[in-house]
């Protein structure tokens, strides 16, 4: 008997691209002795999305697709598909046409081995901007130096998971996961493969420089206390220096001198101030994290779908 693969695919705003990477997926499992089924996540389109998807699945007994009840974000869909898929192995990629299909043979292979996780790394993109590739670059060493975990630069959302790691993830119940960060917490046996990206088919990257801030900020608050503690001892830190002034202000009393320089005092306070701030921020990013995850909402509404009840 053929073993099964989930295909999941989370899809905003993909009209032009769903009929092009179904398509490729079906040239690639021409050649492959599995069977597969393809779920689509319609992420709360604004465009035609979900009804090329539709009309796309209606031709077909292996494609399915989730139709969220407004935009919950890439993650969630993802963590949606995954929720609904129960092949042997589930792989994830994005509908744009950057996470080839024709490296699909190449993540079963390895899962044949053994190797219970097969994910991506993306080579860097040399037709990106320089600030695009700054920022990528960025976001993974903010995230490795602030976080319990490592992350490769480049590694993507592009990855198979065997059904028993699926299995595990379907416990978690987290509002702001982080997908790539949960996938090397879990452990198993793991095993990376490189690619170059292709050339998005259609549209543009959902990724903006924003997007990729807040990424940032769920992954290492997901995984890490770190910047907690780098707050307090930030704060022993500049506690100390101030102790520098007390010699000073001794010889400016004992002599007489006047202690002058409103514009230093003034931005010294601006300072600290700022600092305070951004100490309090990172302290409430974690208690309202606790706070959302308190109420126990469900993580994604789905309003449509085709999957039958498994």
């Amino acid at each position: 008997m053929k073993k099964l693969v989930s295909i999941v695919i989370p899809a905003y705003n993909e009209a032009d691209n769903v009929f092009v990477i179904a398509e490729s997926i079906k040239s690639v499992f021409s050649t492959l002795n599995y069977n597969y089924e393809i779920i689509l996540v319609d992420d709360g389109s604004a465009d035609h999305t979900l009804e090329k998807i539709r009309a796309y699945a209606a031709t077909t007994n292996n494609v399915f697709f989730l139709e969220f009840s407004k935009n919950f974000g890439h993650q969630l869909a993802v963590k949606a598909g995954m929720d609904h898929a129960y092949g042997d192995c589930v792989i994830s990629m994005d509908c744009d046409m950057q996470h080839p299909p024709e490296l699909i043979p190449d993540m079963l292979k390895k899962w044949e081995e053994g190797f219970e996780v097969v994910y991506t790394i993306r080579a860097e993109d040399k037709n990106l901007s320089k600030g695009k590739r700054s920022s990528s670059s960025l976001f993974y060493k903010t995230l490795n130096w602030l976080s319990d975990i490592e992350l490769e630069p480049g590694a993507a959302d592009f990855r198979l998971l065997d059904q028993k790691v699926v299995n595990v993830f379907r416990n978690f119940h987290e509002n702001e996961p982080f997908l790539r960060g949960l996938v090397k917490w879990l452990g198993f046996k793991q095993i990376a493969i490189h690619y170059n990206p292709a050339a998005r088919f259609s549209g543009k990257s959902k990724y903006t420089f924003k997007k990729m801030v807040n990424l940032a900020l769920h992954g290492v608050t997901s995984f890490s206390i770190k910047p907690l503690y780098t707050a307090v001892y930030l704060g022993f830190i500049l506690s100390m220096a101030s102790v520098l002034y007390v010699p000073y202000i001794i010889y400016a009393f004992a002599n007489n001198v006047e202690v002058s320089g409103w514009a230093s005092v003034i931005m010294t306070i601006v300072f600290f101030g700022g600092l305070q701030l951004i100490i309090l921020g990172i302290i409430g990013i974690y208690v309202g994290k606790m706070f959302m995850q308190s109420k126990n909402r469900p993580n994604y509404i789905i309003r449509s779908t085709n999957i039958p009840v498994r």
